[in-house]
């Protein structure tokens, strides 16, 4: 049976399909793509559809995805977890620089806190591990702004089984909450951390859960049979995977298109069966 929502430790309840900000970019991830007020638009009904988990990140734009998610939504609804990520330095639509010195994080949190206008930003995720910082002074600088009330959850993004468990170790209990590895239908290569995060009840953003437009070959084959069982699109059924693979996986596709929008967030309806599960696998 599919689970329809999913919970951050002393968090309401959230819906298993979020929204994800990227596509409000321009390529790379570099400045704005469209008009401004269109972006605003997609954010505003994203939430009345039901959306409570936004996730985010300071360099998506740099900093224009936050401002745009503080300019649609703030004040936020009680119910709404909105998710940034740090930890990343970007000089140019294709130059990513990791920074997790501590005084590094300290400022880029700041930094989102003011672009979203928030006092606490609920989930703050480490964008990457930054292999020239030991993890425990990394782990320890977002355990330092979580007493000081400027996060409530520590995430992490794109690690493996042994990194999470070393941060699981060095971290405060229940201080993670989430983990954020590129997991898809055609993409399955962070399984074991999946199971990880099963075992220790934290949520699993899938990044990139529609393949970033790339599900074909193989995969489109069944995907299409089972797209035209349920009259739907591969994209959809490709998502509705997703929430039936485990109850903590949680994506949150983005796109700047409203239709886009409305056909992702209807993929959570969908009810696959055994004979399209099989299929799939």
């Amino acid at each position: 049976m599919i689970v329809d929502s999913l919970r951050l430790v002393g968090e309401p309840a959230l819906r298993r399909l979020g929204y994800g900000t990227a596509q409000l970019t321009g390529p790379g991830y570099w400045g704005p793509r469209g008009e401004r007020a269109d972006a605003v638009a997609v954010l505003r009904r994203a939430v009345d559809r039901g959306v409570t988990l936004i996730d985010t990140a300071d360099n998506y734009g740099p900093g224009l995805a936050e401002e745009l998610v503080a300019e649609a939504l703030h004040p936020y609804p009680a119910d709404l977890v909105v998710a940034t990520k740090g930890g990343v330095v970007r000089t140019s639509d294709s130059a990513w620089h990791i920074a997790g010195r501590p005084g590094q994080l300290r400022a880029m949190c700041e930094a989102s806190l003011r672009r979203l206008r928030r006092e606490t930003i609920d989930l703050y995720q480490l964008h990457r591990l930054d292999p020239e910082v030991p993890p425990a002074e990394q782990l320890g600088t977002l355990g330092e702004l979580r007493h000081e009330g400027k996060i409530r959850h520590i995430g992490l993004d794109t690690v493996t089984v042994e990194q999470l468990k070393e941060a699981l170790d060095l971290a405060e209990t229940d201080s993670i909450a989430s983990v954020q590895n590129r997991f898809n239908l055609i993409d399955r290569e962070s399984e074991a951390v999946l199971e990880v995060c099963e075992s220790h009840g934290l949520a699993f953003l899938p990044w990139f859960p529609l393949a970033n437009g790339a599900l074909t070959g193989e995969a489109a084959a069944a995907l299409d049979a089972v797209a035209a069982r349920h009259g739907v699109s591969r994209g959809q059924i490709a998502l509705a995977w997703l929430l039936h693979r485990s109850p903590v996986l949680c994506p949150t596709p983005g796109t700047g298109s409203l239709a886009h929008l409305e056909e992702n967030l209807d993929a959570a309806a969908i009810r696959l069966s055994e004979e399209d599960l099989v299929a799939l696998r």
